[in-house]
């Protein structure tokens, strides 16, 4: 009985055996592999439009505005504050900022109404005055 299964098993395809290995090996390039390809030509992309007067944020999270690029050296100058300029390496441009990317304006009042507390079904804290 054991030869009649040894015998079955070596007469098996040997591609079938190598599927799951073949499966698993599609799904890291289809999950992994191939959306940091993508992010990779995205941020290439990014580092090859960006021109003078373009506000950006570096890779160490320098916000700044391009004055002027080397394209010889692929040096940027950015400046950071007003009189105060860095240079540094294109490649270290993390994002464009954008308009969408502003803070909304804080509120005063809002932020009263959400700590003045008091709502129902709420409880007494120690220092409460209840």
């Amino acid at each position: 009985m054991l030869l009649l299964l040894a015998a079955d098993t070596q007469s098996a395809n040997p591609l079938v055996s190598l599927l799951p290995l073949l499966l698993i090996g599609g799904a890291f390039y289809f999950v992994l592999i191939r959306p940091q390809q993508k992010r990779a030509k995205a941020q290439a992309a990014l580092v090859r439009s960006v021109d003078v007067g373009d506000e950006v944020v570096t890779t160490a999270g320098i916000y700044g505005t391009i004055t002027d690029i080397d394209d010889d050296t692929d040096v940027i100058t950015l400046e950071i504050a007003p009189g105060t300029e860095i240079r540094m390496v294109r490649a270290g441009v993390g994002r464009r900022v954008t308009e969408d990317d502003e803070y909304e304006e804080y509120d005063e009042d809002d932020d009263a109404d959400e700590t003045a507390g008091g709502g129902p079904g709420e409880q007494p804290g120690p220092f409460s005055s209840t």
